[in-house]
This record gives C-alpha cells, structure tokens and sequence, in this order.
C-alpha cells in the first residue's frame, strides 16, 4: 500500500487560511485533519475533538517527555501541539492528512518527517491584510499593531515552505492546494511502485 502524505499548511492572522481549508475539506472529504492536544480551557462554541483534545498540563508534559508529540509550543501559558501517533496511523493507512500549524511547528514537524508538503498562505497584499487585522475597528491601535508584527515575522518564514498560495479569493485559493495534492500524487516517486509492477509482468 502507497502510504499518505502529510500536508502542513501555515498562514498568518488575517491570511484566511481557515476558511481556505475549509473549502479544501469541502473537496477532498478523505483528507484526514489533525486535532491538535491542547491545554487552555474550552471556549464557548468549540467541540471536544473537532479541532482540538483538551487535556491536562501533566498529560501534555508526559506527552512531550514519551515523544509523542511531532511538534509543540507554548502560548499565553498554555501548551499546545500535534500528537504524533494518529498522523503515522494515517498515512500508514493511505490516507493524506492535513495539518494546521504556526511557523514554528512547521520547523519542528519539517525536522521529524523532511518528506512533508508544506503550504504557505499569504494575503493578496498588505493593505487587506491590515483591514483584516483591523477587524471591526474595536481593537486599540497597539493591539493591531502587535498582530501586523506577528504576521509581517510569520509572512518572512514564507520562503522556506514548498508552496506559497496566495488568497486573493477563497475558491481560488483552495484551487491552488487542490492542485498541488494532485500534483504531490503524481510524482515518479508515488508511482514507481505501479509501474514496476507492470515491467515485473512481462
């Protein structure tokens, strides 16, 4: 069996990647997403499993000290990261698997699997993605300011991923990743083992 790809996916606040990867999983309903473990409290509206495992700190810390976790971080006191044994499971199977992750986590998970396909999503420009940012003009000015810093750092990683999307319009912009996991799947590397098998025949 021809194992599944993983495919990290990186964007700035105010990229909209989340909304891109929604029409991604709109498309490709056996791509796999990973659930991140986490350890801040519930919101109102999130789901137990849906996006994220809402766990203790001692379990996450166990995690990190068994090796269970691809990637991980820590943010505004809490840790969050990827537990790795449901993305081997995956792609073991044959299923691709999709994994939402900041600049960081893309380092740390590039250095584990270096066979993974990484996905960058930029703003069209920086003028929407300050009126983005800027949201419904309730933020004070340092608060917007903070989070332009914070992408315009994110954005300078960009160039260190296989692919920048760029999201002018959503539907576009799923196009683009769509293409390259067709693209991904049609690599020498991914058929060989057919073609083989059809030299081995005659």
């Amino acid at each position: 069996m021809i194992k599944g790809r993983v495919y990290i996916i990186s964007g700035p606040s105010g990229s909209g990647k989340d909304t891109v990867m929604k029409k991604v999983f709109e498309r490709e309903p056996n791509l796999a997403f990973s659930i991140s473990s986490i350890t801040r409290g519930m919101r109102p509206g999130e789901v137990e499993g849906e996006k994220y495992n809402f766990i203790s700190r001692e379990r996450f810390e166990e995690m990190i000290a068994n090796d269970e976790l691809l990637e991980h971080n820590v943010f505004v006191g809490n840790y969050y990261g990827t537990p790795k044994a449901p993305v081997l499971k995956c792609i073991e199977n044959g299923q691709d698997m999709l994994i939402e992750v900041d600049v960081n986590g893309a380092v740390q998970i590039r250095e584990k699997m270096p066979e993974v396909v990484s996905i960058f999503v930029l703003p069209p420009s920086l003028e929407v993605l300050k009126k983005r940012l800027t949201g419904r003009g309730t933020d004070a000015q340092e608060v917007i300011d903070k989070r332009l810093n914070e992408a315009l750092r994110e954005i300078a990683c960009a160039k260190d991923y296989d692919y920048i999307v760029v999201n002018d319009e959503v539907n576009n912009a799923a196009d683009r990743i769509m293409a390259i996991i067709r693209a991904e799947h049609a690599k020498t590397e991914r058929s060989i083992h057919s073609y083989m098998e059809l030299i081995d025949e005659n």
